[in-house]
C-alpha cells in the first residue's frame, strides 16, 4: 500500500466568513508524483485538542508553507515587522512535528514548515528579515514561483545533499522570517550567499528535512527538486513495511 502523508493546511475565511482549511494543489500534486496519498490534517478547535491522533494512521508529515510564527514561542514580543500570525495553526503545528518527532515518524517541512520544526525543536527565528538586518538577497522573488531565483550551498555529507546530488542549487524564495538559532540536533544543510539558513535537518531521525524554498513549484521543472519529495515518501513507505514487519 501506498504510505499516508499528512498535510497541514492553511485556515482561511470564504464567502460570509465562515472558516475553512486550505492546501495549495502544488502539495498535493508533489506528493502524489512522488508515490504517496496526501491526507490534509483539518484545523480548528477539535483537531487541536488531540493532535497526536492524526498521526497514529499517518506515515509521514508535511508541514507547508503559510503566515508567520508567533514569536511567544521562543520567548519574544512581535517585531515591528512581524507579519500575520494564526494561533490556532501554532499550536496544531507545533504540537504535530514534537509528535512525529518523537515517533520518528519522517517529516518534510517546507518555509514555514522549516521555521515551525525549528522552534518546535528549541530554536529561535528572525521575525522579518528587513527590519532586523538580514536582507542582502532578494527573499521575495519578484519572478515566476517556478523560476529557482537565488543560489544555495549545498553542505556536504548531509542527507539533503545525497538527495540532490548536488554542491549548490538554485532555489525560489518567498518569505521575509527565517531561522535564527538552529534547533539543538539539528545542523544546516544549505545557506545562501548572504548567510541565511536555507535547508536544516535533524541529526537523529530517520528522516526529517527543512527547506526555506518551495520545491512544490518546481519539481515540474528541476528534477533534483522532485527528489526531495520522492525520498520523503519513500522513507515513509520504508516506514510503514517496517511496523508491518514486526
Amino acid at each position: 500500500m501506498k504510505p499516508w502523508i499528512g498535510v497541514t493546511a492553511s485556515l482561511q475565511t470564504g464567502n460570509g466568513d465562515l472558516p475553512g482549511t486550505w492546501v495549495a494543489t502544488e502539495y498535493t500534486d508533489a506528493i502524489l508524483a512522488a508515490g504517496g496519498v496526501p491526507a490534509i490534517v483539518p484545523l480548528g478547535e477539535a483537531a487541536s485538542q488531540n493532535p497526536g491522533q492524526w498521526l497514529e494512521r499517518l506515515d509521514g508529515l508535511m508541514l507547508t508553507g503559510g503566515v508567520d510564527v508567533d514569536p511567544a514561542y521562543f520567548g519574544e514580543d512581535p517585531a515591528r515587522g512581524l507579519g500575520e500570525v494564526c494561533p490556532e495553526r501554532d499550536a496544531l503545528e507545533l504540537a504535530l512535528v514534537e509528535a512525529a518527532l518523537l515517533r520518528d515518524l519522517p517529516v518534510l517541512a517546507i518555509c514555514r514548515g522549516m521555521q515551525v520544526m525549528n522552534v518546535a525543536a528549541g530554536g529561535t527565528l528572525y521575525q522579518d528579515l528587513a527590519t532586523q538586518g538580514k536582507n542582502a538577497l532578494q527573499h521575495r522573488q519578484r519572478a515566476p514561483r517556478w523560476h529557482g531565483s537565488h543560489r544555495v550551498e549545498i553542505v556536504p555529507g548531509t542527507r539533503l545533499a545525497e538527495i540532490l546530488g548536488r554542491s549548490e542549487a538554485r532555489v525560489n524564495s518567498f518569505h521575509h522570517q527565517a531561522v535564527r538559532d538552529v534547533a539543538p540536533g539539528m545542523r544546516v544543510a544549505a545557506k545562501s550567499s548572504d548567510g541565511l539558513v536555507e535547508a536544516m535537518e535533524s541529526r537523529r531521525h530517520r528522516f526529517a528535512v527543512a527547506v526555506q524554498w518551495h520545491p512544490e513549484h518546481m519539481w515540474r521543472k528541476d528534477p533534483a527538486q522532485m527528489r526531495l519529495f520522492e525520498a520523503f515518501v519513500q522513507a515513509a513507505a520504508d516506514g510503514r513495511e517496517s511496523e508491518a514487519g514486526e
